[in-house]
């Protein structure tokens, strides 16, 4: 348990480095904002409060958040710039006689796990230390702030790379951004953190350096995962912690008995749910909250987006937003699946269909070539290739339904709205415009005029020319 704590989170930044329109705490990696991996793991934690500290594009990272997180409090930081300052407007709104610790984590540190975090803050209060922080020893610490330690190895300060003097810069441990402070300490040497530094930032760094100075015991715990403590401060950082979580969530599902093909091309958002005995195979996304039921095949060339995948159904070479897919039913190859698809049990999509806002019945089957949209199909129905509903007048949409065991032929147009009865056929090439009654066949019929002599007439000296008057000749 890590009761009597407090965590801040600094999402202040503009980070300018990212070239973006969209604050970087919000840049997505597996289905969640950068920032919403840090709060998804602050929850875990049970503190008594949680505060993120806003600035940068304020509005839009609150409103970005707080559907998912209702519990999280927004802090606005002023003009005064620095992590340092971040960290005392947010301090200064908890209850003030809060004593306990406080967590303060970094909006674009996503790749914290709840261990690590427990870790440290049993280490921090094992060591009844006034300061605790995560450091990483990386090969190439550039852009990070380095922890100098003095010979007996204890914490002294941390140098920012910017402040750094070549000894310093070539420090190979660095500043993870992860904090555990007592509250007390906290509020007092914030209070003595000033800006005179090469950004004229107050530092919460500076923090380290007075407790120090003040002989107060400042501990660091090194991770053991190096790739938890990764910043994200470009789109080459953001892309290589994208690939290092999707590999964490892609082994996970390995372990819980999902097949995964090709790891290195297969995609699982961190809100997918998967059962055991699903097959995924090369090039498949799992997006959003996707939830597959055991014995499903997905893949290859698949993306499911929010989705759910009934027991043994097999969908392949598709594209699904919002679609339901029944047990034993199969989708594709080069279907389109628009929000709304509900494909029954043992039902069928086909290859190059393209379905929105359907109900499809169980059993029943949309082959190959159609487009069925807003409409409500029955069970043990079959669509012959290339049926249409015609659902849009240019004005408004309209409804098709089809009741139980119908059958249509090829190039079927289903002008909506209209019905067809249970039973009811079409003829290939049929235009229905009009209900068809329960049983009843619907033909569009125009007589066939053959014009004899046609093509020799107006193609001659054409391959089809030739062949007609050879034919025509042995006749």
């Amino acid at each position: 348990m890590t009761g009597n704590l407090a965590i801040i989170i600094l999402a202040a930044g503009q980070g300018t480095r990212m070239k973006s329109r969209l604050p970087k705490v919000l840049h997505p990696i597996g289905g969640r904002p950068l920032v919403g991996h840090v709060l998804t793991t602050a929850a875990r934690l049970e503190a008594q409060h949680i505060e993120v500290v806003v600035r940068h594009e304020r509005d839009q990272v609150v409103a970005a958040l707080t559907a998912d997180y209702p519990d999280a409090v927004f802090i606005d930081q002023d003009d005064v710039p620095g992590t340092g300052r971040a960290v005392q407007v947010a301090i200064d709104a908890l209850p003030g006689d809060f004593d306990g610790d406080v967590l303060v984590l970094s909006g674009d540190v996503p790749l914290l796990e709840v261990e690590t975090l427990r870790g440290l803050i049993d280490g921090h209060r094992a060591a009844a230390a006034a300061a605790t922080l995560l450091s990483a020893r990386l090969d190439d610490p550039t852009g990070y702030g380095r922890v100098i330690r003095d010979d007996e190895g204890t914490v002294q300060r941390i140098v920012e790379q910017k402040d750094a003097t070549a000894d310093e810069a070539a420090v190979t441990e660095i500043n993870a951004g992860v904090y555990v402070f007592r509250a007390p300490e906290l509020r007092t040497y914030l209070a003595q953190v000033g800006q005179d530094n090469a950004q004229g930032e107050m530092y919460l760094t500076t923090v380290i350096e007075l407790l120090r100075a003040a002989d107060q015991r400042v501990a660091a715990e090194i991770a053991v995962d190096t790739a938890s403590t990764f910043g994200i401060n470009d789109r080459i950082q953001l892309a290589e912690a994208g690939r290092v979580l999707n590999d964490r969530i892609v082994r996970r599902w390995q372990r819980e008995g999902v097949t995964v093909i090709d790891p290195a091309t297969t995609w699982i958002d961190d809100d997918a749910n998967l059962s055991p005995d699903v097959t995924i195979l090369p090039n498949t996304h799992i997006l959003r909250a996707t939830v597959i039921a055991p014995g499903a095949i997905i893949g290859p060339d698949t993306t499911l987006v929010d989705c759910e995948v009934g027991e043994n159904a097999i969908v392949r070479r598709t594209d699904a937003t919002l679609a339901v897919i029944g047990a034993e039913a199969t989708v594709g190859p080069f279907s389109f699946l628009r929000p709304g698809t509900v494909l029954g049990a043992k039902g069928k999509i086909g290859a190059y269909v393209e379905t929105k806002n359907a109900e499809i019945g169980e059993g029943s089957k949309v082959p190959h070539l159609s487009y069925v949209g807003d409409a409500t199909i029955g069970r043990g129905v079959n669509l012959g290739a290339s049926t249409i509903t015609a659902n849009y007048d240019d004005v408004n949409k309209h409804r098709t339904e089809i009741g139980d065991e119908v059958h249509t032929g090829s190039h079927t147009v289903l002008v909506a709205p209209v019905r067809l009865g249970a039973g009811a056929k079409t003829a290939a090439g049929a235009v229905v415009r009009k209900d068809v009654p329960a049983g009843a066949l619907a033909m569009s019929v125009a007589p066939q005029r053959n014009v004899e002599g046609w093509v020799e007439k107006n193609r001659a000296g054409t391959g089809a020319a030739d062949a007609a008057s050879r034919e025509n000749s042995a006749e």
